[in-house]
This record gives structure tokens, sequence and C-alpha cells, in this order.
């Protein structure tokens, strides 16, 4: 149970890490048997056992010494950690695109195909095809210079692709914002982008203050944005604060869907149990310090399908939580709000927007900037 019981049991270099159970009963943190539970939560039991020492006593040398494990230990690959065959267990009952994701959810080293130039900052999810949103997002909100860097992270359109696409070529040379990987982008592939971005900004953006990720076709107030990241570099120990902040619509007590016509179905034969509390949504924003603890504890991690609730699992086990706010509109205005003038001015994202409307919003909020610059940020009551 995400909200049960946890206990501070190691350190792993920088961070504390709270084991949580991987299931619905806090008591079966403590169960060393398997048998009965979901795919995933087996899996990630089989994980916590291998760095958790308490669960492995005979073995507290090898990967334990004085509260820090060894940098061997977590070097090792998943596949050397977990025997993903003796975990198949009703494997060809799962859906077909979970069983995708299963084949290769303990692969993690694919290399980048193109890779943007000495840029850093907002990221947002893609898919090869949308070209247009992609130039919506240049034109726009996402345009470089000043505090702005913009990556697009994308994968392959399918795994029979050979290199690098022309087009994409060129336009990675023209813009320089394009982070593609060697992996088949799908909707579950979404955790993986999350997971190699991590790695890629611990590697080249480490002084980066904050990271904006979202979907393509989101609106967002750039200006209204940056105002309200610089209130929270001000704010009192914020160099404490910012280590787990993460701010977004914030959804708790979630649980999966078992509706097999979702895109997000979730089978109990794979995983039982709640949803941590997670940032939802068409966007998300959190601390450069956030984003490499989260490549940290992602090393102690399964990966999950749904990228979002993957992040608040990160999230519980860093002993950090979302913020919620009501300026991030996943599910657009409420009632007739829109229509007022200054509306565009009190909210920091709005989900989902077409190109075209894109390029209008930013016109609308350049041209009304005077006569709303003073307007708040919405409030939870609105």
């Amino acid at each position: 149970r995400w909200k049960g019981r946890r206990r501070r049991v190691a350190h792993f270099g920088l961070d504390a890490v709270h084991f949580v159970a991987s299931g619905n009963n806090p008591k079966t943190f403590w169960a060393l048997h398997q048998h009965g539970d979901a795919f995933w939560n087996r899996l990630q039991r089989t994980l916590d056992n291998h760095f958790n020492p308490i669960l492995r006593p005979n073995n507290t040398k090898r990967g334990f010494e004085n509260g820090t494990f060894n940098e061997s230990l977590l070097a090792q690959g998943f596949s050397e950690v977990i025997n993903l065959d003796s975990t198949r267990r009703n494997f060809d009952q799962l859906p077909q695109q979970i069983q995708e994701f299963i084949s290769h959810m303990q692969r993690r080293d694919y290399p980048a195909l193109l890779q943007p130039d000495g840029v850093c900052g907002a990221g947002t999810k893609e898919t090869k095809e949308n070209f247009l949103n992609r130039l919506a997002i240049r034109r726009t909100w996402g345009e470089g210079g000043g505090y702005v860097r913009r990556v697009f992270l994308l994968g392959k359109e399918s795994t029979e692709d050979r290199g690098v696409n022309a087009l994409l070529q060129m336009e990675s040379k023209q813009y320089g914002d394009i982070l593609q990987w060697d992996f088949k982008d799908t909707f579950f592939n979404l955790t993986l982008k999350d997971v190699l971005f991590w790695s890629w900004f611990k590697r080249s953006c480490s002084r980066t203050r904050f990271v904006f990720k979202g979907d393509d076709d989101v609106f967002v107030n750039t200006p209204k944005m940056i105002s309200y990241l610089r209130d929270q570099l001000k704010k009192p120990q914020a160099h404490k604060t910012l280590r787990d902040f993460m701010v977004g619509d914030v959804i708790a007590a979630a649980v999966p869907i078992r509706f097999n016509e979702s895109k997000y179905f979730m089978p109990d034969s794979f995983y039982k149990g709640f949803y941590p509390m997670y940032a939802g949504g068409g966007g998300v924003v959190y601390s450069g310090l956030l984003a490499k603890r989260l490549h940290d504890m992602s090393k102690r991690l399964n990966l999950f399908p749904i990228d979002d609730v993957y992040v608040g699992m990160c999230m519980v086990r860093l002993n950090a939580q979302p913020v919620h706010h009501p300026a991030f509109l996943t599910f657009d205005f409420p009632n007739k709000e829109e229509e007022e003038l200054c509306s565009y001015h009190t909210i920091l994202l709005v989900h989902k927007r077409s190109p075209d409307e894109v390029v209008k919003l930013w016109v609308h909020v350049k041209k009304t900037q005077a006569q709303c610059w003073d307007v708040p940020l919405r409030e939870a009551n609105k």
C-alpha cells in the first residue's frame, strides 16, 4: 500500500530510500515468498529483497557496508538482479501491449541517435510525426533564449527503422533541440523517456534550476511560469525545499483502471495495489536537484507502463510529495472562465490545444500583457 507504513533502512550514497510495500497489504513488505502476487509487484519485491539487507540477513556484508550500498551492487543491471523467466507466470494471458512492455522493461541502455547542442531546460514528450506541434512550440511558449531552453524527446516510429529519419535529421540540424533514442515510440515507453532523460540531464544539464516536462499539445504561459519559479527561489530555505520540489495537477488516491478498452488499462495480474500520489496531465515542473535524485532512485525501481505513476512511485521512495497547483489545467477551463479577457494570464498550463490554437493563444497573451500583467494565478476555489 503506497500510503502504508514506511521505514528508513539505508542510505544509497546521497539519498535515503524508503522501502514501501509493492501491494495492497503493508505486511507483504516482509513476505519472502512471492506466490500469488501480480507480475510487477513480484518483480519489485525481488529487487527490494536484493537491495534491502534486512530481507537478506545472510548476505548483508556483500551489499551493505557502513550504511551505504556498494557501488558495484548498484551498477548491476536489472537482468542481473532479477531472473525475469522465473516470474513469467500467466505471461501469455496479459494484453499484448503489456507483454511487449515486459519483454523490454529491463533494458535501459538505448543509445541516443540525435542529441541537442548545448541545450538544457524544458522537455516535451514527442512522437516523430508531430512536426507541426514542435513548430508551434518553437514559435511560441518554447521559443529559445533567455531563461528557456527546449528539448523534444523522441523514440523511433518502429523497431524496423534503420538509422535516423532524414527529415528528422534535417530538423535536428536546423533547430538543435531533438533528443532521440533507439527504441520504439509507444505510450508505454514514455516511462523509458523519463529515465533516459534523467540520465542525459544529469550528464549534460546538472546546473539547470528547473525542468518542465510536458506533452506537445499543451499551452504554457511562459512568462507566468518563469515568474512563479523565481518566487520559489526567493523562499526561505529554498536550497532545502527545492530538493523535493515538484508542482502540477496532482492526483491522489487513484486506482488502476481495469476497463480493457482504456489506454490506461492495467490488469490485476500485472499490478495490484493503489497508485501513489502523482502529478498527471499535460505537464509538470520539478527542480534540477530533484531530477538528479529521480535518476538515482529509478535505478532501484522497475519500470512501470504509465510514466506519471512511475514518477510518483519514485517520489514515494524519496519521501517526497508533488505540490498541487490549480493553475495547471489538465482538463481545460471550468464553465465559461476561458471567455474572460485575462483568463490565460491566470494559468501556467492548459491541456490540450492544437498547433493553430497555441499560436493564436500566444498572440493573445502578448497582446493583453499590459492589461493583465497584475492578474494573479488561479486559486483552488475557482
